[in-house]
């Protein structure tokens, strides 16, 4: 039992069939049908032009980034922003592109008055500012499609491009009960991790105009990025996109079950945090040992991570209710 993250997740006995009779040639030259019929599907069921298969989020977010700013120009984003702070800085690194993080709101969301006066003159002693990327789900948080609209019309009138960092944009999607397009139609690029709770073993998509995405393609080349047969990897994601998206309901309803779970235990509480998807966070009392408890968890073959303040545990496909159960007694009999 793994509680750390949803992406610990295995593909099932379908998909590893799948991905073993996948029909693949060399996705460098085009060739990989798999591949193909993956970047087709997903640009027309996400409302795009066109669309790329990459080796995971991280590099299809510092593709987006790099194909929409050059050397010397700016993004906005929020502190807490994936593409910011858990990237190793590969905008500022590898694209020369200068980061400009601004402190996110409870809700997750980005104050549209602080992002404006974060945007730059247009006078050659500064960096040119030329998008905003948000992060939907944040930190577990859901960015409201009331905000994506106003955070369209912000992009809109100073002129900047909008791009998600959607890691989790479908467990939004299901939290909200919309249908995926509810929350792309809003954006110029967009990334979805196919390896979290949608249960691939690999792989994300970056979606965007057909020009943004000639140009991330180069740039995937030049990054390493380019893949072989890697249409063995596309079908999984491809099956992941198709039949295991309804399903991510059950993670969100089990997180909410094991936040009650955790609000019984004698020194540990949620409520301070709002479970909206699969993601539950948790206080815990300082005369807990932490360490001492994760690791006779860990002998119990239980992982979870609680160095964390607070800690944090993920629900997923490959967690159930008698998991959970199964965690709070263990729990009960390490305190």
């Amino acid at each position: 039992m793994d509680f750390r993250s949803d992406t610990v997740t295995q593909p099932d006995s379908a998909m590893r069939d799948a991905m073993a009779n996948a029909p693949v040639g060399d996705d460098v030259y085009g060739d990989d049908p798999s591949i193909n019929a993956l970047e087709e599907w997903a640009a027309e069921r996400h409302g795009f032009d066109s669309a790329l298969f990459t080796a995971s989020g991280t590099q299809a977010n510092l593709l987006a980034l790099m194909a929409h700013c050059e050397r010397g120009d700016e993004y906005l984003c929020g502190q807490q922003a994936h593409n910011y702070k858990y990237e190793a800085g590969g905008a500022a690194v590898l694209g020369s592109i200068q980061p400009q993080p601004v402190e996110n709101e409870p809700d997750g969301t980005l104050a549209f008055d602080t992002l404006a006066a974060a945007i730059k003159p247009n006078d050659f002693h500064f960096a040119r500012t030329k998008l905003l990327s948000l992060e939907n789900t944040i930190g577990g948080k859901v960015l409201p499609l009331s905000y994506l609209a106003e955070a369209r019309a912000f992009c809109d009138q100073h002129q900047l491009q909008l791009h998600l960092d959607g890691a989790r944009v479908y467990n939004a999607a299901v939290a909200l009960g919309v249908d995926i397009t509810a929350i792309s139609c809003h954006f110029d690029s967009m990334t979805i991790c196919l390896s979290k709770g949608l249960g691939a073993p690999v792989g994300s998509l970056l979606l965007g105009s057909k020009a943004l995405i000639y140009k991330a393609r180069r740039l995937r080349k030049m990054l390493g990025g380019g893949m072989r047969q890697a249409g063995i990897l596309a079908v999984a994601g491809h099956q992941a996109l198709k039949e295991n998206v309804d399903r991510l309901a059950e993670d969100h309803a089990n997180a909410h079950y094991l936040a009650a779970k955790l609000d019984q235990l004698e020194g540990f509480s949620t409520t301070s945090y709002s479970v909206q998807t699969n993601i539950v966070y948790v206080d815990i009392a300082s005369h807990i040992d932490r360490m001492r408890l994760q690791m006779r968890l860990k002998e119990k073959r239980i992982e979870v991570a609680l160095s964390g303040n607070p800690a944090r545990l993920v629900t997923h496909k490959d967690i159930c209710r008698a998991d959970i159960d199964t965690l709070i007694t263990a729990m009960k009999a390490s305190q």
